[in-house]
């Protein structure tokens, strides 16, 4: 039996730690008025001229180290953002010249906060097929330089940061399935009726302008993301834990036998009532937030290396994922390490 198991990991912020006193500079804010909303404390924000693939090239290299490869070893390469380094072409192309490993296929999955589970369910069907053997999954963000920094766009331009997360997937042949390490299985799911309640409206054809954006567009900031705070929780809240009751399920398992659950990091209060609701002690669930705050596609892969440094994430550790983001998109995945 042929599936997929991820043999590296790595992940990369940049050096300039963004305090929650910090954003008073920008926008009528506090401290406590973050922390009690999302339990943000600091996030990271790139230096000018730092791009989106400028940070998966770190997470991707420390990854492939990891893993004991080079670039030339891989076939395929996946890049989840919601923050291009460009309108085109994609940024696992800008990845992958910067890499040094032409000719294979290098793809974005444009899925937000689901982007990381998307990737690797992509890659993992194409590695049961015997398609490939090697893929590098990254999910990357820079926020930063997207943000609407007054008071305005302070109930988004609060919670997001900037960083990357990269895994190396490879095939593993399956002897033992209770203690080998490999991907169980990828839930996908997504509801397109609800696209407007966080998203981000121009640059786009879906205007209702001969152009895909022009000054008023500008004045009336609708270049900026815009959330439906209230509807995100809510929804988020509950496909979360619908996410991972199916992920268990799939696979004959209860949330007792998980060992760790490495969550999407958008919100503090979210993970907590998603635990809530799954009847999840503290020590099992592993939040990054306070740290880094939501960097969407990364949020998973950077929780796993900071589980891994606290050595809660090992060969053999039973891992539950679920994230919940724009789209509205919401995916789970089960997989031993």
């Amino acid at each position: 039996m042929i599936r997929s198991r991820f043999t590296g990991l790595g992940m990369a912020v940049p050096p300039n730690c963004i305090k929650n006193n910090d954003l008073q500079r920008y926008m009528d804010t506090s401290d406590d008025w973050i922390r009690q909303r999302s339990g943000i404390e600091q996030r990271y924000w790139v230096d000018e001229g730092v791009s989106t693939s400028d940070l998966g090239l770190e997470a991707a290299n420390v990854a492939l180290e990891q893993a004991k490869l080079k670039p030339a070893d891989l076939d395929m390469i996946l890049f989840a953002t919601l923050s291009p380094d460009h309108e085109f072409p994609g940024t696992a192309c800008f990845l992958q010249g910067k890499l040094g490993a032409p000719g294979i296929p290098a793809i974005d999955i444009r899925q937000q906060c689901s982007g990381f589970i998307y990737s690797v369910a992509v890659a993992d069907q194409f590695i049961r097929t015997g398609a490939i053997r090697r893929a590098l999954v990254v999910g990357a963000e820079v926020h930063s330089k997207g943000l609407d920094l007054t008071t305005r766009g302070r109930d988004v331009s609060v919670l997001f940061g900037d960083g990357a997360g990269a895994v190396v997937m490879e095939a593993t042949s399956i002897q033992n399935p209770k203690t080998d390490s490999f991907l169980w299985s990828t839930h996908l799911h997504a509801d397109g009726t609800h696209a407007q309640e966080l998203w981000t409206a121009a640059p786009g054809t879906g205007l209702k302008t001969k152009e895909r954006i022009l000054q008023p567009h500008l004045e009336e900031a609708v270049h900026y993301p815009k959330m439906n705070g209230k509807s995100v929780f809510i929804h988020a809240s509950q496909k979360m834990p619908e996410s991972l009751q199916e992920a268990l399920l799939a696979n004959g398992l209860s949330s007792e036998e998980i060992d760790l659950y490495v969550l999407h990091q958008a919100n503090l209060r979210i993970n907590q009532k998603c635990a809530e609701v799954m009847g999840l002690p503290d020590e099992k669930v592993f939040n990054t937030i306070q740290k880094y705050g939501n960097t969407t596609a990364a949020t998973i892969p950077i929780g796993l290396v900071e589980a891994e440094k606290a050595s809660r994430l090992k060969q053999g550790t039973l891992v539950a994922s679920a994230a919940f983001g724009s789209g509205y998109t919401w995916a789970s995945m089960i997989y031993r390490w």
